[in-house]
């Protein structure tokens, strides 16, 4: 009998060691998942968050955009010019009345900072004339385009100022696609810092202005079918053009019929 006490007493104990290394292994096991599992919800989490700072940074970014083109095109002062800093966006006071373009300098979401990487452009380069042109030129072919000089547009400062804003976050973006238009090259950025927030004035040049050239340049105009060079000084010089009733278009200022050529009416 105490044979088999002893016997019962040493398996219980086993059995006792083996069930608590069981529970060790279950234990660990479930540790390990659950840091798996942890880790798993730190990446999206993280990857959301970043996500919310992106849109959260092209909203302050088009803001700072639109401030400039509210800036560059403030009517009230008469001449276009960019910023010389961030701050003159809350308070544009080259007008009688202040204005504010911007309703506070934001922080950066990517940074945490409310400093911001600028983007300076330099004034415009004075356009050259093409060519030498008289007053006379000049004033016969605004004549005759009827060009009206009150409706030139307002003077360009010259003088450099901030065209735009970026983040000097040196993180690489997530998002790559579905910018909008005025944002499409943010699909090859590498950093945050080529999101370039910036607003630049599209200038060229006109129809109007290109004719205004050819017919200052000095063309000389068509032939006229009466005889002459042309135009009203042909028919008064009544110089050695082709008169469509035959012969050559001499003496044109005269009155008198060409003194050679048929008539194409005689029989």
């Amino acid at each position: 009998m105490r044979l088999l006490s002893d016997r019962y007493r040493i398996g219980t104990k086993n059995m006792k060691r083996a069930q608590k290394g069981v529970v060790y292994l279950w234990a660990l096991f479930a540790v390990t998942v659950a840091g798996v599992v942890l880790a798993a919800t730190g990446q999206v989490w993280q990857i959301k968050t970043q996500r919310e700072k992106e849109l959260e940074l092209l909203f302050i970014g088009d803001q700072f955009r639109k401030a400039i083109m509210s800036y560059y095109n403030n009517p009230l002062t008469g001449v276009r010019q960019y910023p010389e800093k961030l701050e003159d966006l809350l308070e544009d006071k080259r007008g009688p009345v202040p204005i504010r373009h911007l309703r506070k300098i934001y922080i950066d979401p990517m940074t945490r900072d409310d400093e911001w990487g600028v983007i300076i452009e330099e004034p415009p380069q004075q356009q050259q004339t093409t060519g030498p042109q008289t007053g006379a030129q000049g004033a016969a072919g605004q004549a005759g385009l009827g060009l009206n000089a009150s409706a030139a547009a307002s003077p360009v400062s010259l003088t450099q100022g901030i065209a735009g804003v970026y983040s000097l976050s040196m993180q690489a973006p997530r998002k790559k696609a579905q910018f909008p238009e005025h944002f499409a090259n943010f699909s090859e950025a590498k950093t945050y810092q080529d999101w370039h927030f910036v607003f630049k004035q599209q200038t060229g040049t006109g129809s109007t202005g290109q004719q205004g050239q050819q017919s200052s340049s000095g063309a000389a105009p068509p032939a006229s079918p009466f005889g002459g060079s042309g135009g009203a000084g042909g028919a008064r010089s009544g110089g050695g053009g082709q008169n469509i009733f035959g012969g050559q278009g001499g003496g044109g200022s005269s009155g008198q019929p060409p003194a050679t050529g048929q008539n194409p009416f005689a029989r």
